[in-house]
């Protein structure tokens, strides 16, 4: 018997007795009836005081959570300005005027030729990349949180591999609720399309010791840079 299946026999086990504790079995159409109700209608949770307003209140909410969270944040007026944004920021931070990107339709449409001397490289990061570019699918104001979903155009590596991460949310996509992104990701897509993962960050990679102390970087990015770009 090989790994794979052996584990598949120990996952069928597991349900098996999970099944049994709850005292269903197998093709319950009454139980898959209820789950294809809760998956066609999905409920709202509670949606605080501070996830409303407008896209002003949003933006200066989403603002605040994350510099409190130590990212930094900038806002241009629109894609055209993104080159000089990202090359800005890297030479700001003594960071080498490379990057990994993905092939991110919004990231393609900027120009740039404007700035010949960054090299981008394309496709999931490896270990040797430091920095990072990505296009958020959505910004969340309730807690300062950056909507990530998975896929070629922007691989998950690269948000978590590079020290370094750029992330590039559209100012039409900040929004303010978790579940405001999960309803704008699902009027988006059609069945059967939803991105395999969904990363929230909140900010830098960090962790804490038994003696209180933050360490950045421990097991993602130590430095996190976002850009709102009004236009998109």
């Amino acid at each position: 018997m090989n790994t794979n299946q052996g584990t598949s026999r120990a996952r069928a086990a597991i349900l098996e007795r999970t099944r049994a504790s709850l005292g269903v079995r197998p093709g319950d159409k009454a139980r898959a009836a209820v789950v294809d109700d809760r998956l066609a209608k999905p409920a709202r949770n509670t949606i605080p005081d501070r996830a409303k307003g407008d896209s002003v209140r949003l933006r200066s909410h989403f603002t605040a959570r994350l510099e409190e969270a130590q990212a930094s944040v900038a806002r241009i007026p629109s894609l055209s300005g993104l080159p000089q944004a990202v090359t800005g920021f890297l030479k700001n931070h003594n960071l080498p005027q490379a990057l990994r990107m993905g092939d991110d339709e919004t990231l393609a449409a900027a120009d740039w030729s404007k700035t010949p001397h960054l090299e981008r490289k394309f496709g999931p990061a490896a270990e040797t990349d430091t920095v990072g570019l990505a296009t958020a699918f959505a910004g969340i104001a309730e807690t300062g949180t950056l909507m990530l979903t998975s896929g070629a155009a922007n691989p998950t590596t690269n948000n978590f591999l590079p020290e370094t991460h750029i992330v590039v949310v559209p100012g039409s996509r900040m929004l303010g609720s978790y579940e405001d992104g999960w309803d704008a990701l699902r009027a988006g897509r059609s069945e059967g399309e939803m991105p395999r993962t969904v990363n929230y960050v909140s900010g830098p990679s960090r962790t804490g010791d038994i003696e209180q102390k933050l360490l950045l970087g421990a097991h993602g990015p130590r430095r996190l840079h976002v850009i709102i770009v009004d236009d998109i």
